[in-house]
């Protein structure tokens, strides 16, 4: 199959797919022509499949995703906008668990529906570390608390802003504010020269936090670990991520202790409008 194969008998000659198409590499001489690829197209595809999804009538093909590979959008699961509302807002950063292991495959959908994430230039960079034993998430966090304690013993400014010492007397006292007692942590890493490594992996781990609510899961951002998977060696070299990745972001997943019952109030947004 060629970049892009054309359906004669279903193809309408309507341009939508030669209008949507970021990199205007699809053009439509005539009523009586197919869709075609200008000269080097094929270099400059991003395999976005704007192409494919958009065509109301399936006649669109991509070599790399096929029409009946799509999946159609269907219409009886479509939310409202009311619903969507009051599902943003439900969200919440969970930091009180249950001791109730999540199953690997839920975890496996969260992450399947997290990388259809944008990406800059569809780039797709982000990877994913799932770390599902309870010992070794302890584990890691007593590397982060190792973190800790150099920054506090070397005086660091990050310490006393972040007020590391008192996390780390939580943690000689039996309570763990790393993971929060979070049985999982998902970590999205991706190459350190890339891009748009650092917004595609915050992006997914949006989705990620949004699917994980959704399955009636909580989750919250665990950014001590991320600090400390970026700056301090022992903790890298636990991870042992490719060569060249670094973490960009990590969510703590596990079934919440507790319901919520009533939509908080957040500041007025600030705007300018021009």
């Amino acid at each position: 199959m060629t970049l892009l194969s054309v359906d004669a008998e279903k193809c309408k000659r309507d341009g939508i797919c030669v209008d949507t198409c970021p990199m205007g590499i699809i053009k439509l001489k005539s009523e009586q022509e197919l869709p075609a690829l200008v000269p080097g197209g094929e270099e400059l595809c991003i395999q976005c499949g704007h192409c494919v999804a958009v065509c109301p009538h399936g006649a669109m093909n991509h070599s790399a995703m096929p029409a009946d590979q799509c999946p159609p959008i269907r219409k009886e699961l479509l939310i409202s906008a009311e619903q969507a509302e009051q599902f943003l807002r439900m969200r919440r950063s969970i930091r009180r668990y249950k001791q109730k292991k999540v199953p690997r495959d839920l975890l496996g959908r969260l992450i399947e529906v997290a990388r259809h994430a944008p990406s800059g230039h569809n780039s797709q960079p982000v990877e994913w570390l799932v770390v599902y034993d309870d010992q070794e998430v302890r584990r890691l966090a007593g590397l982060v608390i190792d973190w800790m304690r150099h920054l506090v013993a070397e005086k660091s400014p990050l310490a006393a802003m972040l007020h590391l010492d008192l996390v780390i007397k939580s943690w000689e006292a039996g309570t763990e504010r790393i993971f929060r007692g979070a049985p999982h942590v998902i970590v999205a890493h991706a190459p350190q020269a890339h891009r748009a490594s650092q917004s595609s992996c915050t992006i997914a781990l949006t989705y990620l936090e949004l699917m994980i609510t959704a399955q009636g899961l909580g989750g919250c951002w665990a950014g001590y670990f991320t600090g400390a998977s970026q700056l301090w060696q022992p903790l890298m070299d636990a991870l042992a991520l490719p060569p060249g990745n670094m973490v960009f972001g990590a969510m703590m997943v596990g079934y919440p202790k507790y319901r919520y019952y009533r939509l908080p109030l957040r500041k007025t947004a600030g705007i300018i409008w021009r």
